[in-house]
């Protein structure tokens, strides 16, 4: 199954449904179910920002399993919908790139450690 890395607090925000846009520089044409993996890296200005939602944050694991529906190209009015909708998480950034609208979202229960990688990769499930 296809797999992304996301830093903390990003990984668990997908994982709890606080956060339902992963924001990327690159479009993807991918429509379908990708497990979010929490990586190495911790932003710790967005930490700070979400230390109240009282969350645990793993690093190196599989957190959730979403769904990709749409991959929107940003502009300014794309922009403010999404902030508004979480201003805790989205903040009130005018970013450029790309959303993908995540939905049904299924935590996953695997207590392997796991380094991450860049772009989509790959992990079987069966294992």
């Amino acid at each position: 199954m296809k797999v992304i890395t996301l830093k903390q607090p990003w990984a668990s925000l997908v994982a709890n449904g606080y956060k339902l846009y992963e924001f990327r520089s690159w479009k993807t044409k991918y429509r379908g179910d990708v497990i979010i993996h929490a990586g190495k890296a911790v932003d710790k200005v967005a930490m700070e920002k979400v230390k109240d939602l009282n969350l645990d944050y793993p690093s190196m694991k599989l957190l959730a399993i979403v769904t990709i529906d749409d991959c929107i190209e940003l502009n300014e009015k794309i922009n403010k919908t999404i902030c508004a909708e979480n201003p805790l998480v989205y903040g009130n950034k005018n970013r450029d790139g790309y959303a993908w609208k995540l939905s049904n979202i299924r935590k996953l229960n695997i207590d392997e450690t796991i380094p991450g990688k860049l772009g989509f990769w790959n992990y079987d499930l069966k294992k």
